[in-house]
């Protein structure tokens, strides 16, 4: 996706911004450190800065929680799948997320919660042995720059085409900002700026989504469209998903969406990933921590109906993206299509508030990683590891220090993005490579309270090489696979070789005494340990986890009625 906004090609993208959408932006940077400065008056403690001393609201985390997935990436690359594929795009929203933030938060929240673990790998050593710990601690450090530094360069190149900026500057200046807020005020900042960035955001797609719909005729007059431009009418509904997947046997592309995508990436993601999880664990309570993803992603679940619809509206309106779907040459791609509907239907001033909406959407998660990546290596690498027995305020320092450190390899990063062919599939092998083994580790040692220590870094280690084998087969053309396909193989693949190397390690390998894992499995763990308390702020029953997720799976289905 270096070719994400068409450089060098023939088609001005450019947007037309005034002094007034410049105010606007200036305002939006203003606010974001205004927050920071703000929220630096209470970090006294290691735990405060990087854990917002556990002591947030659920409204708050649940915002902060799902802000910190909806970064530029998401925009850009849902924008540009509605344009291509149109509805089936919907998996990525309701099977691809919603059953496993439900999970997340009925099953393994108490966990994660109950044992007080300070981060993901820090449970890891709780449940398994210290070099588990280690092991995912390492991989997550590398992983979180990674994906920090795709979201840099997709924002340098956005920056470059729509403002003129160059890359050189647009990338710097962007991780300054980010960097700003969270060395001020900590995770207390990144979330309290996550919830402004949601809102932003927001009026950036609602605008977006009603002019379009307008310039076209609204529902009805986008379905004609669709239905009679070169998608067809399979684009307006969601099952079997064989454009998406690119798999032309129906029931075998349905098998992908739900194993693949539903179950293995999506758990892999949602249940294992800090930089998501660190949200939950700051909320003040149990029962807040386990409503953090369960308010997130009520939005999560009509989220598609202002991103999707977009791009199947820039589809149908804008000549460039008509000309590309029905197959003939053009200069720009899908991932334009978000910046051409932009420039072809918004006004000044609101224009303003989308290129802030656009900034907020990259600066959200870029500071997602960046505030978990602090987090993981203050606590898990160099407190745990290098430098055992210091103060708190030593801890402070170096979570501090780390941040800046995280920004600036976050900028080198960047650069190693550019050198992607697609940035959405280099995102997805991502996931492949780190989620999908971690998931497999996760689950087979919640339920199975045989599953070794040893077991687990060797079973992560072989997960992560099968991704990354079959990555390498996909991309060297041995697998006859689309990139899609690939990632949703090469998660697959992780999964089940992490599961079968860690069941034949622990069977030649000790496990921990069922005395020390309570809290930790499931079977050792009794109902009182994992149920939240529901008096004061906790009570009511609209506060009730299981309430809230039999809501949301009750919304998420009458979605997909709708758009079957």
């Amino acid at each position: 996706m270096t070719t994400i906004l068409a450089q060098g090609g023939q088609t001005d993208l450019r947007l037309d911004a005034t002094v007034l959408d410049y105010l606007l932006v200036a305002f939006y940077f203003l606010l974001v450190l205004g927050i920071g400065y703000a929220a630096r008056r209470s970090v006294s403690s290691s735990l405060d800065f990087l854990l917002s001393g556990r002591s947030m609201p659920a409204w708050v985390t649940g915002l902060a929680f799902i802000s910190a997935n909806l970064g530029a990436l998401e925009l850009i690359g849902m924008v540009a799948n509605g344009a291509q594929y149109g509805i089936p795009t919907v998996h990525y929203y309701w099977i691809g997320a919603i059953p496993a933030m439900v999970f997340l938060a009925l099953v393994m929240m108490p966990f994660y919660y109950g044992s007080k673990a300070r981060s993901v790998p820090e449970f890891l050593y709780k449940r398994f042995n210290r070099t588990t710990q280690r092991v995912q601690a390492v991989i997550f450090a590398l992983s979180s720059v990674l994906i920090a530094g795709v979201n840099l360069f997709s924002l340098g190149l956005l920056l470059e085409a729509l403002l003129g900026w160059s890359l050189g500057v647009a990338i710097p200046v962007a991780a300054l900002i980010v960097l700003a807020y969270i060395t001020l005020g900590g995770l207390s900042a990144a979330i309290y700026s996550e919830v402004l960035q949601f809102f932003v955001i927001l009026a950036l797609l609602i605008p977006l989504t009603i002019s379009g719909l307008a310039r076209v005729g609204g529902w009805n007059g986008l379905k004609a469209a669709v239905t009679n431009g070169p998608g067809g009418a399979e684009q307006l509904s969601s099952w079997p998903g064989t454009s998406l997947t690119e798999i032309a046997n129906p029931a075998l592309s349905v098998i992908g969406i739900v194993f693949g995508l539903g179950f293995v990436l999506s758990f892999g993601y949602w249940t294992t990933n800090f930089a998501e999880v660190q949200r939950a664990l700051s909320a003040k309570s149990m029962s807040a921590a386990k409503r953090t993803p369960l308010i997130g992603a009520y939005p999560k679940a009509l989220i598609p109906l202002v991103i999707i619809i977009p791009g199947m509206v820039a589809a149908v309106l804008v000549p460039q993206l008509q000309v590309l779907k029905s197959g003939g040459t053009t200069d720009v791609t899908y991932n334009n299509a978000l910046s051409l509907l932009m420039k072809e239907v918004l006004p000044n001033g609101i224009l303003g508030v989308a290129i802030a909406g656009l900034l907020a959407a990259f600066m959200a998660g870029m500071a997602a990683n960046i505030s978990s990546f602090n987090t993981v290596f203050t606590y898990d690498i160099w407190q745990d590891w290098v430098k055992p027995g210091k103060s708190d305020r030593y801890y402070l320092q170096v979570g501090r220090w780390i941040t800046v450190i995280g920004c600036v390899l976050a900028i080198a990063t960047a650069f190693i993005a550019s050198g992607s062919g697609n940035i959405m599939d280099y995102l997805q092998s991502l996931f492949s490579f780190f989620n999908a083994p971690l998931f497999a580790i996760f689950i087979l040692g919640l339920f199975w309270r045989r599953m070794t220590g040893t077991s687990a870094w060797i079973g992560l280690l072989s997960g992560t090489a099968a991704a990354v084998v079959v990555n390498i087969l996909v991309t060297s053309g041995v697998l006859a696979l689309s990139s899609q396909a690939g990632s949703f193989v090469g998660a697959s693949a992780a999964f089940v070789v992490g599961v079968l190397v860690a069941i034949a390690v622990s069977m030649v390998s000790t496990p921990k005494p069922a005395a020390e894992l309570g809290g930790l499995v499931w079977s050792l763990t009794s109902k009182e340990e994992r149920t939240h308390e529901s008096h004061g702020e906790d009570s009511g029953w609209y506060r009730d986890p299981k309430v809230l997720a039999v809501g949301v799976l009750a919304l998420t289905t009458i979605l997909y009625i709708i758009f079957w």
